[in-house]
């Protein structure tokens, strides 16, 4: 049986078998997060069953099962990331503990949702085009590319080493259309992309 995690219920139950799955590069965060604010505005306890994903709504529990070994355990969604290369979810030590990916760092996983708050594919997206560390440089970007997109947001957050402005351009109503305007960020503009969910949330300590 997969390890479980605790906290607040979540009001749509469950999900169908097979609604929605995702594979691809998982990885893990601690320390410097560890006691930090999250995405969610819970404070990041890194022993907890918890986990970052760029787009999936909070609380959304999902089972991820290592590809690797096949063990497999449950964890909230509480912070958004990881925003590094084809990695698709950020486990907590807790997360990476329960399926044996501490020492190696990163491991192949399946997600699936157990239950969730909200429609995942559904909501407010954005396209993450850039972070920086200093503001100046996201605003000179922003203007730049003011002239052909619209709306762009800059959003505070903070990395490993401190302060981080990420830049997102676009608010779309479904993941599949910010998947669109990534695609042309990416082809037309040559950004490195990610979509992610726009939350309420102003200050996040997601992962980079």
């Amino acid at each position: 049986m997969p390890s479980r995690p605790s906290g607040k219920k979540n009001s749509l139950g469950p999900v169908a078998p097979g609604g929605y799955v995702e594979q691809g590069i998982a990885s893990w965060y601690g320390i410097p997060y560890h006691g930090r604010r999250a995405a969610n505005g819970e404070v990041y306890d890194m022993y907890k069953l918890t986990a970052a994903h760029r787009t999936l709504p909070f609380n959304t529990v999902v089972r991820v099962t290592s590809l690797v070994n096949g063990q497999q355990v449950d964890l909230r969604i509480t912070d958004r990331g990881p925003f590094v290369g084809d990695r698709i979810i950020d486990l907590s030590l807790a997360g990476a503990r329960a399926i044996d990916m501490v020492a190696a760092g990163t491991a192949r996983v399946r997600i699936e949702i157990i239950s969730a708050t909200a429609n995942p594919t559904r909501g407010n997206f954005a396209v993450q085009v850039g972070a920086f560390a200093d503001r100046t440089n996201a605003e000179r970007l922003r203007d730049q590319l003011l002239a052909k997109y619209k709306p762009i947001s800059i959003q505070e957050g903070i990395g490993p080493s401190g302060k981080l402005f990420r830049l997102r351009v676009g608010s779309e109503p479904s993941e599949a259309a910010a998947q669109k305007l990534a695609s042309q960020l990416r082809s037309e503009d040559g950004f490195e992309t990610f979509v992610v969910r726009l939350d309420d949330m102003q200050q996040t300590s997601s992962p980079d």
